[in-house]
């Protein structure tokens, strides 16, 4: 079977990639899911808030005896051995595209342009092959519209990548009012990838402390369903690729995410949960399937069950919203077996 896969001009072995998380944190790390058969890694991803962090210490570092005696230059750290946390994820990028040979995606989340442009082009010196920004906001002023809240996005967009030549990939939240216009933006902005869907860790509240308490709960397939949809109805009419991140955990998930229109699905709380072993059994339950369904290559199924290519493209719509519907009406109005109505 050929697995291979496109993705950002990048041709991979197959089309699963383990997304942003805390297993590209090192990299032995890395080079296991390599191991385990990933065709490529994202990186976990560098926040915004550490590059203003790191900006605003070394601000201090060379403020603080400013107006002292000349002397007073001796208290200036030494940048050699400085290296906070921006510039260690840098480095780690470097040494990992030194130590595996697949692919590796670095990533950005913010949500202004500010310092991260700068880290993106850092980023790409270091020899990343693409660049995954993820855009992570919550619009709770009440005075801004829809409208500024998208020109965030294709702001940030634009700024990266006239800062860099590394294809990018914009990470898309699933609550834009018009989906498919956002994704015509971004398009027209430069992004080589769209990625469906970023995942909003919710906060939770504890009624014996009152406080407001950080509660992560990891993906299960059906969270599949939501950016299934979306590739399927998106899949052809924009010249990017399309990646599916949230809610593969099985081989059945990932066959679904190609045909929607996926150029690659990507994998996270799977791996957390169940180890990095289980890209290898995805990906042979993958071959079995192809096998059993005669398809020999990946490519001759990508986007077969996307909206342009189904006998009911509507069921993508609002019609499948009738049709769940009834299906639970059904069972309701069964009539009742009057030989046992017990």
């Amino acid at each position: 079977m050929d697995l291979t896969t496109t993705y950002m001009g990048l041709k991979l072995k197959n089309p699963i990639v383990p997304s942003s998380s805390p297993l590209s944190h090192s990299v032995d790390s890395i080079k296991r899911l390599e191991d385990a058969g990933a065709s490529a890694v994202v990186m976990y991803s560098l926040f915004e808030e550490q590059i203003e962090q790191d900006a605003q210490l070394l601000e201090h570092y060379f403020r603080i005896g400013a107006d002292s005696h000349a002397e007073a230059l001796s208290y200036f750290p030494n940048m050699h051995a400085y290296n906070v946390e921006p510039d260690a994820y840098v480095e780690l990028i470097r040494r990992a595209k030194e130590s595996v040979g697949i692919p590796v995606i670095g990533s950005l989340n913010g949500a202004s342009t500010g310092g991260w442009v700068q880290y993106a082009r850092s980023i790409e010196q270091a020899g990343a092959d693409a660049l995954e920004i993820n855009v992570y906001y919550v619009p709770t002023d009440h005075d801004m519209c829809g409208d500024e809240v998208e020109k965030r996005y294709v702001d940030v967009l634009c700024d990266v990548k006239r800062a860099v030549r590394i294809p990018v990939a914009m990470k898309l939240s699933p609550f834009f009012s018009a989906t498919a216009n956002m994704a015509k933006r971004l398009m027209l902005g430069g992004a080589s990838a769209l990625v469906l869907f970023n995942r909003f860790y919710q906060p939770d509240l504890d009624l014996e402390t009152l406080s407001v308490i950080p509660r992560l709960k990891l993906s299960d397939s059906d969270e599949l369903r939501l950016p299934l949809r979306w590739v399927a109805i998106l899949y052809g009419r924009f010249a990017v690729d399309f990646a599916i991140s949230t809610g593969v955990h099985t081989c059945e998930d990932a066959l679904k995410g190609l045909m929607a229109g996926a150029k690659v699905t990507m994998m996270a709380s799977e791996l957390l949960q169940n180890g990095v072993d289980r890209i290898g059994q995805v990906l042979r339950g993958m071959q079995d399937w192809m096998e059993a369904h005669e398809y020999e290559s990946v490519q001759q199924m990508q986007g077969s069950m996307s909206q342009m290519h189904v006998s009911q493209p509507d069921a993508f719509e609002r019609a499948n919203y009738m049709k769940v519907l009834d299906s639970w009406r059904a069972p309701l109005m069964r009539k009742p077996d009057t030989a046992n109505p017990f």
